[in-house]
């Protein structure tokens, strides 16, 4: 009888330093998740920090902040309060926006490939601004509206088409693929019977541009964010659970259909919103998950991959606009810039894939 009871107590023992070893574990890989966040938006602060004191002119930190306390500076004012702040405060919310409706579409779909940029919704929404442009030559304002309406109309449609018997990630980007060349070449004709002065207009919005941006756009992008931003932090879990696949989320209780609906909804907003406020800028939607994801890995950190993955958006976007408007002899648009890094990072995972037959 006191044998089992030691046995029963050695036991218990064991089983209490199992529980403990698990949960130090789990909170140190939050405490790295967290210690990552809070890298990466220290970076995200020292970019805004430099995009509104460098230019022409150069402006101290002192006087920067003395703008942003609304005092009235000599040349800072105009120069940092009109020009630079609405440029840096669009740049930062549309990284942020392209940041999480990229990781949106890559986690529920368990595909790099499935990013908004890559299977045609922002082909929905340039071959509607540009069409817009050029041949019904409609207000800035009006432009942003319909190229957001045609976003959330083309998402629909390649729902919709790949749905059968079930969402499969793999019809849907191919769908959107297919769906993105027959945007694009609407786009290339639209462009072909453009007038110079609309060309110039269309080329500008297509390369994803924040030269434009001003404080009228900052609001209607502002409450996208923090109301999409906040539903899908909402839905994080069962985004999470999605990745096991439909089968396992259904056991686990989710709404597999009703939960994607949503978070194709709330993605796809914020990716209307930001394009019409920045223009479709290249591959920040398809890059920001992936590097914010082996960056969360490396760390061996656990948590949602929306916090992360926003970060690294707003920290694409803004020194890519930095080093557009810097580092070269000629200005080039932010666009142009994260074209160039997101191109050879597409490629490889397309020679990954068909090395491991089609497996990404």
């Amino acid at each position: 009888m006191r044998r089992a009871l030691q046995e029963e107590r050695t036991g218990a023992s064991a089983a209490d330093a199992v529980v403990q070893r698990v949960t130090a574990s789990r909170k140190g890989r939050a405490r790295r998740y967290l210690l990552v966040c809070g890298v990466l938006a220290a970076l995200v602060v020292v970019v805004f920090a430099a995009s509104l004191m460098f230019g022409k002119v150069f402006y101290g930190p002192g006087e920067v902040l003395r703008v942003l306390l609304g005092e009235d500076v000599q040349g800072a004012t105009f120069t940092v309060g009109v020009l630079r702040l609405p440029r840096a405060v669009v740049g930062l919310l549309a990284g942020l926006a392209f940041g999480i409706a990229g990781i949106t579409f890559q986690t529920m779909l368990r595909n790099p490939l499935a990013s908004p940029d890559i299977i045609g919704i922002s082909s929905g929404a340039s071959a509607a601004a540009v069409f817009c442009i050029v041949m019904l030559s409609l207000s800035e304002t009006l432009v942003s509206l319909v190229a957001t309406v045609a976003a959330l109309a083309t998402a629909a449609v390649i729902y919709l088409l790949s749905f059968k018997g079930g969402l499969s990630g793999t019809r849907l980007i191919l769908i959107g693929i297919g769906i993105a060349a027959m945007l694009n070449s609407v786009v290339s004709y639209v462009i072909s019977r453009a007038a110079q002065w609309d060309l110039q207009t269309a080329m500008r919005w297509l390369n994803g541009n924040l030269n434009n941006a001003q404080w009228d756009q900052v609001l209607p992008l502002g409450v996208a964010v923090v109301v999409c931003v906040a539903a899908l932090v909402g839905l994080s879990r069962n985004l999470g659970t999605l990745q096991l696949g439909e089968e396992a989320s259904a056991a686990l209780g989710v709404g597999v259909e009703r939960t994607r609906i949503l978070l194709i909804l709330l993605a796809v907003t914020l990716l209307a919103f930001a394009t019409a406020a920045a223009g479709p800028i290249a591959f920040v939607a398809f890059l920001s998950g992936p590097i914010s994801t082996r960056i969360v890995t490396k760390a061996k950190g656990t948590g949602s991959p929306l916090v992360p993955a926003a970060l690294v958006g707003a920290l694409l976007v803004l020194v890519a606009d930095f080093v557009g408007q810097f580092a070269f002899g000629t200005r080039y648009p932010v666009g142009v810039i994260t074209g160039v890094l997101g191109a050879p990072y597409l490629i490889y995972l397309l020679v990954r894939s068909t090395r491991s037959k089609g497996t990404l």
